[in-house]
């Protein structure tokens, strides 16, 4: 398996002395961006999309959102941080994964779920003119990073955009998000968003 880690260390390493490029980050959540945006904003001016229609219910959406706006707010950088809200019509995720209600965790609904929000981004950051995209989803230990960023790759063809390869789990990236979400006093949920991922 590819080493995203090691190709994003590459692609910091290629960037010309003196430049900062816009990065335009796909969040799913604040504690998952917390470690994300305090390593990578060394590097870029970071604008956060937070575009998640999967979330149910709707107090579940908007307790996440500003959860991460706050965070945006707070979080001392180099380079400043941006926030974006995506649009939220929970009817997008139901209806690119009707019939899937049943599928596993990780399974097709979920990697449906992951290429709309990555589409997305890459549309955004098309349309925004910046230099790259990427997402915080490969922090959680529960994600594939190769399936993302193989979804990232495609789309970033698709429309133009270079999509930043990551594995923010690597070099202990989520046990230091855990760390930031205690000291930032961030709400950590306990399942990763839609209805069907939600404990019973």
């Amino acid at each position: 398996m590819e080493n995203y880690q090691k190709l994003l260390e590459k692609t910091i390493l290629s960037i010309p002395a003196g430049t900062v490029p816009k990065l335009l980050l796909h969040s799913c959540c604040a504690p998952c961006s917390s470690y994300v945006l305090e390593y990578l904003s060394q590097y870029f001016e970071i604008t956060v999309l937070y575009y998640n229609p999967n979330i149910s219910p709707q107090e579940e959406y908007e307790k996440r959102i500003a959860e991460q706006e706050k965070l945006v707010q707070e979080l001392k950088t180099i380079h400043p941080l941006h926030f974006l809200a995506g649009s939220y019509d929970q009817s997008e995720f139901f209806n690119l994964t009707r019939g899937l209600e049943s599928c596993p965790e990780g399974g097709e609904r979920c990697l449906l779920c992951y290429r709309m929000r990555l589409e997305k981004t890459a549309d955004f950051a098309k349309i925004g003119d910046f230099d790259y995209f990427t997402t915080t989803l490969t922090i959680s230990p529960m994600k594939n990073a190769e399936v993302l960023n193989t979804i990232g790759s495609e789309l970033g063809k698709i429309y133009g955009v270079s999509h930043l390869s990551s594995d923010f789990k690597k070099k202990e990236g989520y046990k230091r998000s855990i760390t930031l979400s205690h000291d930032f006093g961030l709400y950590r949920q306990d399942y990763c968003g839609c209805i069907f991922s939600k404990p019973k």
